[in-house]
């Protein structure tokens, strides 16, 4: 099982104003694996809306379910390919689609379906079980870790959780230690003196803490936004164990539960994404040829909005992938449309691909598991199918 060091770490403060005190991300993971790629898996909590993400304006029934939300963006859509279009509040990431490092896949799922619970739903999502709609057992592990499982040679510790509580994708039987971010804010002025001499005198984490202070700073002083300080920590963080012995990184966003005032709320959930993509772009630096980013979310909404400007629960939804090593500037996954004997229980896009196969396919070609112990362990009864060639 994983060992739970909730230990102060001397690298704590670098996130301590970040993962600890914002409500919208939860633990960061790393893992050690063999060669030069990169995966960064992010889990959207609260079911993003894919069909307000990737509007498919090609879809003739599209503006009928959604006359408010369709018209209400303050700019225009982002085409893509002539059917599908970008959120507007995406177009920082447009760049990477021409440069084919983004990509999505449309009318995904995992195999939950019907009541539409987010706790079930996320923890279906980082299980990447078969379990249909019921609860999982106790001690379930996550799909992450079995494939740390599946990747020999790997040191103790080399997978690594910072945040409050781990995260159930890389919980299991893989070696792997938990780092308990601290907040910075609630030491006495002595302990944070105590705290900064500590930082500076050490070659390994001079620079990395005078950023953080700076970015502190400027949040308090209003030069940056506090949500901006703390993404921009997030993601030097995450890029600075990544240039270092990890290979896979996990963490997570929050707020994604848009039934009310949908347009203002995902505008603003999507617009930090994007900036979250764009900042691991620019501190990887060279690496981020050879990363690739997975954005996975518990399930859809519904296709139709509802009566408060929102959308609710449903099932088929989108994947996000961005990297430089990824084969982008591509929407995969077959359109089942939206006219309303299409839709799942004649409310939500029907999914039409499995979510877990782009999964297995990413680790299949970044890190070279076979595909029989993907089907196998990983995500156990997956029929992985026709390789996508996610990868460039």
């Amino acid at each position: 099982m994983l060992t739970r060091d909730l230990l102060l770490s001397r690298r704590s403060f670098l996130i301590g104003c970040s993962a600890a005190a914002s409500p919208l991300l939860t633990p960061v993971s790393f893992a050690a694996a063999p060669g030069e790629n990169r995966l960064v898996v992010i889990v959207l909590r609260g079911a993003m809306d894919g069909l307000d993400l990737l509007r498919p304006l090609g879809d003739r029934d599209y503006a009928a379910l959604r006359p408010t939300l369709a018209a209400s963006a303050h700019d225009a859509p982002l085409d893509l390919d002539g059917f599908f279009a970008l959120h507007p509040a995406c177009a920082g990431l447009m760049p990477l689609w021409r440069a084919g490092e983004l990509g999505f896949a449309h009318a995904v799922a995992t195999p939950y379906r019907d009541k539409r619970s987010h706790f079930i739903g996320q923890d279906v999502l980082e299980n990447g079980s078969a379990a249909g709609s019921g609860a999982l057992t106790p001690g379930a592990d996550g799909w992450l870790n079995r494939a740390l499982a599946q990747m020999p040679g790997l040191p103790r510790g080399a997978a690594v959780t910072v945040g409050r509580e781990p995260m159930l994708i890389l919980e299991g039987a893989a070696p792997a230690r938990h780092w308990l971010p601290v907040d910075e804010s609630g030491l006495s002025p002595q302990a944070q003196l105590l705290l900064a001499r500590l930082h500076g005198a050490d070659p390994d984490f001079a620079d990395p803490y005078r950023q953080a202070v700076q970015l502190r700073d400027e949040s308090q002083t209003g030069r940056i936004s506090n949500a901006d300080a703390k993404r921009d920590q997030l993601s030097a963080y995450v890029a600075d164990r990544l240039k270092g012995e990890a290979r896979i990184a996990a963490f997570s966003f929050g707020g994604w539960d848009t039934h009310h005032r949908q347009e203002q709320a995902l505008a603003k959930r999507l617009g930090d994404l994007a900036d979250t993509l764009l900042a691991l772009q620019a501190e990887l630096g060279p690496l981020w040829a050879t990363t690739m980013v997975l954005a996975l979310t518990e399930f859809g909404r519904t296709a139709r909005e509802n009566g408060t400007g929102g959308t609710d629960h449903g099932t088929g939804g989108a994947l996000i992938m961005a990297g430089g090593a990824v084969r982008g500037g591509r929407v995969l996954g077959g359109w089942p449309g939206l006219a309303e004997a299409d839709l799942f229980d004649r409310r939500d896009l029907m999914p039409t691909g499995d979510l877990r196969g782009y999964a297995g396919w990413a680790l299949h070609d970044l890190f070279g598991l076979a595909q029989s112990d993907i089907e196998g362990a990983v995500f156990p009864a997956l029929a992985l199918g026709a390789n996508p060639r996610l990868l460039r």
